[in-house]
C-alpha cells in the first residue's frame, strides 16, 4: 500500500423543508435527494461493507434537519405515493428514450424497495454501517446557521452547536465528537464553544490552515490543534477539483446524466395538473445526457446507462491513480504519513451528478489493487502520533473563501434580524427563573429563531434561485418568534390552537433547552 491516506468527507444537508402541504415543491426536494443521494450512498456503503475484498471508510456529517426529515413520519407516508407518480409518468413516456426510462424506472424501483426494506429507517441503516466503522459520523450546526455572522451573541452559536449535539445524541445512543461547520465557516474563538459543545474536529477550507498561525508544518496534509483541544483538517483542491468542478471535473463528461434537462420542464401544465403539480417544476426525471458543453438543453442525448457506467468506472481509476501519485510525491518530503482531505456535499454524488454513488463504489473496488487507503477524520487523529497547535484563520469554503456569499447586498438584512431576536432570547433565557407556564412557549420560540438562523435561506437569496420561499420562510420563522416571544413579555395569553399549530409545523428538536441562550454567569 502507498504510504498516507485518503479521507473522504461527505456533508448530508438540508434544510428544514417540511411541508404540511402534499406535493410541495420543498416536499420535491427531500424525496429526490432521498431517491438519487441518500438511498443509493447507503446502498454503495452496504454492498462495500459486505464485499471481503473493499475496505470502504468514509465520514458523513448528518445534518439535524435533514435527521428530522429522516424521521417525520408525514413524510415517510407520503414518499411511496411521490415515486409511484413517477414510475406512471415513465410507463407514459414514447418509445424513443427507452434506454433511459427502462434504466431509471429500475433505479427508482430498487431505491423503493430499499425504503419498504428498512421502514424507511435511513437513521438505523446510517447507524449500523456506524458500528461496522464503514462511517463516522459527524454533526452539523442545528439549523446549519452561518456561526460568524451569529456571533454577536455568543449564546446563540452556542444554541446552534449544543442543539445539534443533543439531536445526535437522541438519535444515535451517543455524542458526536466531530462536526461539519457549516459552509467551512470558521472565526477566532469558536474553538472554545466547540470544545464547551464536546466536539473535537471539524473541516476547513484549505486557507484556514495554509493561513494558520503558526504555519502548519505540513500545510494541508496533516490536521492541526487549537490550545482547546480541537482539531482541524484542511480540504485539498488536488483531490476534491476532480470532482467537484462541474466544468473540468468529472461530472461534466459528455456521457453523463444531464441534470437540468427535467421531464417537468418539457410536459405541458395540463400533463403536470394531471398528476396533481400546478406549476410546472423539475420531477427528477430525466432521460438525457450532457453530450457536450456546447449542446443546448433542447439538442442533448439520450442518456446511455453503459456508457455512463464505463467513463465512471475509467474516472474512478483516474482519481486512484493521481491520489497515489500525490502520495508518493508528499511522502518524500514529510516524516509523517501524509494525509489527503476530500470533502463534498453529499448531494454531490447522486442528486447533482447521477452517476457519483458508482464513481464511490469503484472507488472502493480500486482501492487495493492502486494501493490508497481509506480512512475516516477519527482514525486519522488516532494515528497521528503528534499534531501541531495552530490557530486556523477565520475562513470558510464558500464563493471569495470568506464570509461573502452570506453577506452582501440581497441577504446582509437578515443579520441584523438575526442579532436582534437573538439578543432578546438570551436576554429572557438568561433571567434567574423562568415561569414553568413559559417553558412550553420559550422552547418554541427557541426552534423558530434556529430555524430562521439557516444558512441556506441566505445562500438562496444571494443566488437568485427560489427567493420568495427564502424569504417566506425568514419572514415566518422570525415572525413566530416575535410572537412568542412578546406573549411571554407582555404576559399575554396565546390560544392553545395557535401555539399547537405551530408546534405541529415545526416539530423540530424535542429536546430544545432554553439553557443552551443563558448567558455565563
Amino acid at each position: 500500500m502507498t504510504k498516507g491516506n485518503l479521507a473522504i468527507v461527505l456533508h448530508a444537508h438540508l434544510p428544514y423543508v417540511r411541508s404540511e402541504e402534499p406535493g410541495s415543491l420543498e416536499e420535491d426536494w427531500f424525496f429526490q435527494a432521498l431517491v438519487e443521494c441518500y438511498l443509493p450512498l447507503l446502498e454503495t456503503l452496504e454492498n462495500a461493507a459486505r464485499a471481503k475484498d473493499q475496505a470502504p471508510k468514509i465520514t458523513i456529517g448528518l445534518s439535524p434537519t435533514l435527521l428530522s426529515l429522516f424521521e417525520d413520519h408525514l413524510l415517510k407516508n407520503r414518499f411511496e405515493k411521490w415515486v409511484t407518480i413517477r414510475l406512471e409518468v415513465l410507463n407514459t413516456l414514447e418509445k424513443d428514450c427507452l434506454k433511459a426510462v427502462l434504466h431509471l424506472k429500475e433505479h427508482l424501483k430498487r431505491q423503493l424497495n430499499s425504503w419498504k426494506n428498512c421502514q424507511g429507517d435511513l437513521i438505523g441503516r446510517f447507524k449500523k454501517l456506524q458500528t461496522l466503522d464503514v462511517i463516522d459520523i459527524l454533526t452539523c450546526a442545528a439549523t446549519h446557521g452561518y456561526l460568524p455572522l451569529l456571533r454577536e451573541n455568543p449564546e446563540a452559536v452556542r444554541a446552534q452547536l449544543k442543539t445539534a449535539v443533543t439531536e445526535h445524541e437522541r438519535l444515535f445512543m451517543s455524542a458526536p465528537l466531530g462536526i461539519w461547520l457549516p459552509e467551512c465557516a470558521y472565526y477566532e474563538g469558536l474553538d472554545e464553544l466547540m470544545a464547551e459543545s464536546g466536539l473535537r474536529y471539524a473541516v476547513l477550507d484549505g486557507h484556514g490552515l495554509l493561513n494558520a498561525d503558526p504555519r502548519p508544518r505540513y500545510g494541508l496534509y496533516a490536521p492541526i490543534c487549537t490550545r482547546r483541544g480541537v482539531a482541524f483538517f484542511g480540504r485539498d483542491s488536488e483531490s476534491t477539483l476532480p470532482v467537484w468542478s462541474a466544468i473540468d471535473g468529472y461530472p461534466g463528461k459528455p456521457n453523463y446524466r444531464e441534470f437540468h434537462r427535467d421531464l417537468g420542464w418539457d410536459l405541458s401544465i395540463e400533463s403536470l395538473k394531471k398528476i396533481g403539480i400546478k406549476e410546472k417544476r423539475p420531477l427528477g426525471i430525466k432521460l438525457f445526457k450532457i453530450s457536450s458543453k456546447n449542446t443546448s438543453l433542447e439538442n442533448k442525448k439520450e442518456y446511455d446507462p453503459q456508457l455512463a457506467k464505463e467513463s465512471v468506472e475509467k474516472d474512478a481509476e483516474n482519481y486512484l491513480k493521481d491520489r497515489k501519485k500525490q502520495l508518493i510525491k508528499l511522502e518524500k518530503s514529510m516524516q509523517i504519513d501524509p494525509l489527503l482531505i476530500a470533502p463534498f456535499d453529499a448531494e454531490l454524488f447522486g442528486h447533482w451528478w447521477f452517476e457519483g454513488p458508482q464513481f464511490l463504489s469503484h472507488l472502493f473496488i480500486k482501492s487495493k489493487e492502486e494501493g490508497i487507503k481509506f480512512i475516516t477524520l477519527k482514525e486519522a487523529l488516532q494515528v497521528t502520533p503528534k499534531i501541531q497547535l495552530c490557530n486556523p484563520s477565520p475562513s470558510s469554503w464558500g464563493q471569495g473563501g470568506f464570509h461573502n456569499y452570506w453577506l452582501n447586498k440581497t441577504n446582509a438584512w437578515i443579520v441584523h434580524e438575526w442579532s436582534k431576536a437573538g439578543g432578546e432570547m438570551v436576554s429572557i433565557c438568561s433571567e434567574s427563573l423562568i415561569e414553568e407556564s413559559n417553558i412550553k412557549i420559550i422552547k418554541q420560540a427557541g426552534r423558530e429563531l434556529l430555524l430562521c438562523q439557516s444558512s441556506d435561506w441566505s445562500f438562496i437569496l444571494k443566488a437568485g434561485t427560489t427567493t420568495g420561499l427564502a424569504r417566506e420562510r425568514i419572514n415566518l420563522h422570525l415572525s413566530r418568534f416575535w410572537m412568542l416571544i412578546n406573549a411571554i413579555k407582555n404576559n399575554e395569553i396565546i390560544d392553545n390552537k395557535i401555539l399547537e399549530g405551530i408546534e405541529k409545523e415545526d416539530c423540530i428538536f424535542p429536546l430544545v433547552s432554553p439553557m443552551d441562550w443563558k448567558k455565563k454567569t
